[in-house]
């Protein structure tokens, strides 16, 4: 069971979400928090799993929250919860300890799935803050002066891991830019083509595209980018 603390300071925000949760069998709400110091309250209270954050809020914001429970409570994971895609806001909220973040108009279902996610260990990045990161960190690449014996590959952002793709996506990614069919990818994968195509949906909604040309090209330009 993964347990939650939800911060937002719209009740209507924390009451959706809350609502979403309590339908889930193998996740429940432990503490509702409207403000960032409120949050920090509860986790030191319920001990959960995961805290959903929300970047402005009154007293303390979600950044200043984040950094707080990450130093205090090292178990509790923080996703944040967000409408914004600022620079300062990415970098600080990963430096303090956040496990990635979640656009607050995703369907429920992705929220859901992008909650096991985080509890399984992957970084949660929506494309456009994805975006912002490679392109914030591209340039911070290319101000400051490289390590001595630096590789290239450690100067840039991949591109890949700015998305936010797992392993398992990263392999299908591969064998769609080799033009491989679903059949093909799930033979080599000894998984079912049911599964690759679900994989293939989330991998679409991660990088914004509904049609397999599109995203074969765009894959292959970032693959070889990254090589």
């Amino acid at each position: 069971m993964i347990r939650i603390v939800i911060a937002d300071d719209q009740r209507l925000m924390r009451d959706g979400l809350h609502t979403m949760i309590g339908l889930t069998e193998d996740m429940e709400v432990v503490g509702l928090a409207e403000t960032g110091a409120k949050a920090v309250e509860l986790v030191a209270l319920h001990r959960p799993d995961l805290v959903l954050m929300d970047i402005q809020m009154p007293e303390m914001d979600g950044i200043v929250a984040t950094k707080r429970i990450r130093e205090q409570y090292p178990d509790t994971e923080v996703l944040i919860l967000t409408t914004y895609a600022e620079d300062n806001y990415i970098i600080d909220a990963l430096v303090y300890g956040a496990k990635g973040f979640l656009l607050k108009d995703l369907p429920g279902e992705t929220i859901m799935t992008a909650i096991r996610d985080t509890m399984a260990g992957s970084l949660l990045m929506p494309p456009a803050i994805a975006a912002k990161l490679a392109s914030r960190l591209n340039f911070l690449s290319s101000t400051a002066p490289a390590p001595p014996h630096a590789s290239n590959s450690l100067r840039t952002a991949s591109v890949l891991d700015a998305y936010a793709f797992t392993d398992r996506e990263k392999d299908i990614i591969i064998r769609m830019a080799e033009g491989k069919s679903n059949r093909e990818i799930a033979s080599e994968l000894f998984i079912s083509e049911g599964t690759i195509r679900n994989y293939i949906s989330i991998i679409y909604n991660k990088i914004g595209v509904n049609d397999r040309l599109k995203a074969v090209t765009l894959l292959r330009e970032w693959l070889q980018r990254d090589s």
